[in-house]
């Protein structure tokens, strides 16, 4: 182990684990893209606290949950990569009709233990492919809901080790978006639901499973919608029926089936970008530039990732 790893190892009071070079882009969901320069995996809270205490605020720090969402650039992330561990995925029911979740625990085993509690409200969480702490940065919902709508408060640490407990109006919460500070890390929430039989709950969360087997290519190596939906504002600018959803504007713009070298729109629902078996996370970010430029020359509306890109290219 050397340079920066090596320090680390030598004078930070931690207990987690340190990889140097971990191939994080095989990690993800895409299953393309480089390294992790020096990867942490803390062993608790405490430890992470201990960790940003001492690290330099000019090393730079990603963090991430399953990497669902997110293509690694081909040239790897430099800094620390931060990936929570299982002491940041448990979950609790609270009373209220509460639920406590962990950063990493499953966006859909947060549904599941809601729906078994007979705790209704949740159940959007379990069509949506990653984790709580990544549905918490992008206020994350489909079918209607969308994380802000449930969250009581969120607990966040900042580079200092310093914890911040986090309301939705506090965290700035609007559609796909939050103003939460860059360098926060999430560690935890606590959402609301109301009581319901276990029954309904779950029948609920069949039919949004059936709906999204129907509709989405889950059997790909994709990572989620791609694309957030423009604004009512920006649908009216272009002309188009209101409601019109994104997918609708790629397929319109000539996208669906698209392809750069191995990365693909897929047919199935073009606003989900997936890896054919080739494609380097260069590949499917300049697929995913091309539909923004092919829509803007179109629509002239401007679509907004909601895949995150980090890294350094190749």
């Amino acid at each position: 182990m050397t340079g920066l790893a090596k320090i680390i190892e030598d004078t930070f009071p931690v207990r987690g684990r340190i990889t140097e070079n971990a191939p994080l882009g095989t990690m993800g969901w895409f299953k393309t893209g480089g390294v992790a320069g020096i990867l942490f995996k803390p062993a608790d809270l405490e430890d992470l606290r201990s960790f940003f205490a001492a690290l330099s605020a000019e090393t730079p720090v990603q963090t991430f949950g399953v990497l669902s969402n997110t293509i690694i650039r081909d040239g790897g992330v430099p800094g620390v990569t931060i990936r929570l561990g299982r002491e940041f995925a448990k979950i609790e029911v609270l009373e209220g009709n509460r639920i406590r979740a962990g950063a990493l625990a499953l966006d859909a085993s947060v549904a599941k233990t809601a729906a078994d509690a007979g705790i209704a409200g949740l159940e959007f969480f379990s069509s949506i492919p990653g984790t709580i702490g990544g549905a918490l940065r992008m206020n994350a919902g489909c079918y209607g809901t969308e994380t802000k709508d449930i969250l009581i408060e969120a607990t966040a640490l900042d580079r200092n080790g310093k914890t911040h407990i986090l309301t939705p109006a506090r965290m700035g919460m609007s559609y796909r978006h939050t103003t939460t500070p860059a360098d926060y890390i999430f560690v935890n929430a606590v959402f609301q639901g109301q009581q319901e039989q276990p029954e309904i709950i779950k029948a609920h969360m069949a039919q949004i499973k059936e709906k999204r087997e129907n509709s989405q290519p889950l059997r790909e190596r994709t990572g989620g919608s791609t694309f957030a939906n423009p604004s009512a504002e920006e649908i009216a600018r272009a002309e188009l029926p209101e409601g019109t959803k994104v997918w609708q504007i790629i397929d319109r713009a000539g996208c669906r089936g698209l392809m750069v070298g191995g990365a693909q729109m897929s047919e199935k629902h073009c606003n989900f970008m997936i890896n054919t078996g080739t494609a380097s996370a260069e590949d499917l970010e300049n697929l995913g530039e091309e539909v923004r430029r092919r829509v803007a020359e179109t629509f002239g509306i401007t679509l907004r990732w909601e895949i995150r890109r980090i890294g350094e290219k190749a």
